[in-house]
């Protein structure tokens, strides 16, 4: 019975060191969540009207202007950003985004690739190891951006997709993040990049009477890749806060596991225990027995 209680007590204490790192590991995401809130609270507003405002300028385009990054065209080749985290222990926050991934793949580019023309574009190292992994053709420029994040590097991600669509290397690609709600809830979504899609008619109707200076080709070719570099960058954040509330809760509920587990294992200690002094007991009242017998 002495090896029994050892077990258990051995497991108690792995269960409290447990929950130790849990409750450190929670502390440290609530701390990271507060920053990369501010920050996509601030950027929300302003990446949202600059893509309201690109796809009115796409919608009243009288043609005159070339729009080389709204060209529609048959989507042979396709690339697929992807914004993942770099660490895990986030509950099921990289699983749904490849989850997500792989349905867009199979619903709207199954053609393309099974033709091999589908290329993953990663940012984060979760979905970089996954898809190469899985025999993926996968971009390895960009998936580390997360180590001292910045608008640069976002920057220069937004502006390989760009440049692959201008060559003709891609006919469309798609943008797959989770948009932060609060701490407990993100949203999985997967966006149009490229080519810029136009305003909802309703929209266009309402908000397309921009008066241009200087001339509206040097404005748009001007101000479209900047707008893509802030929507790209804005999915990046949205990413970055939605990791960070996905691991606070994933460490809060380990935390609460911990302590439901340690309860049970105290009352299983507790039986060992008492069943340990009771046949103690019984021999020492046998042994006695024998004597005076």
């Amino acid at each position: 019975m002495s090896g029994a209680l050892k077990e258990v007590r051995n497991r108690i204490v792995s269960v409290r060191s447990t929950q130790q790192i849990t409750k450190a590991m929670k502390m440290v995401s609530a701390a990271k969540l507060r920053r990369a809130q501010d920050a996509i609270t601030q950027m929300r507003p302003y990446a949202q009207k600059l893509q309201e405002m690109l796809g009115n300028i796409v919608s009243s385009s009288d043609g005159n202007v070339a729009l080389t990054l709204a060209t529609e065209r048959t989507v042979e080749k396709v690339m697929i950003i992807i914004v993942t985290s770099d660490r895990g222990l986030c509950g099921g926050y990289n699983s749904n985004l490849i989850k997500l991934t792989k349905q867009v793949i199979k619903e709207k580019y199954a053609s393309q690739y099974a033709k091999g023309n589908v290329t993953i574009l990663p940012i984060g190292k979760k979905g970089y190891e996954h898809f190469l992994k899985n025999g993926y053709n996968v971009t390895d420029n960009f998936w580390n951006i997360f180590t001292g994040l910045n608008f640069e590097k976002v920057q220069a991600a937004a502006k390989y997709a760009m440049d692959s669509f201008i060559a003709g290397d891609i006919d469309a690609a798609e943008l797959i993040f989770s948009e932060f709600k609060n701490a407990a809830t993100q949203q999985y979504i997967a966006e149009q990049f490229l080519p810029v899609k136009k305003a909802p008619e309703t929209t266009s109707k309402t908000n397309a009477d921009f008066i241009f200076e200087p001339n509206k080709e040097v404005l748009v070719t001007e101000l479209m890749p900047k707008i893509l570099n802030t929507q790209l960058y804005k999915a990046v954040l949205d990413g970055n806060a939605s990791e960070h509330g996905a691991r606070m809760t994933a460490m809060d509920k380990a935390s609460d596991n911990a302590n439901e587990l340690l309860k049970s294992l105290k009352i299983s200690y507790n039986r060992a225990r008492q069943a340990a002094i009771t046949t103690e007991l019984s021999e020492i009242v046998s042994g006695a027995a024998a004597l005076q017998g």
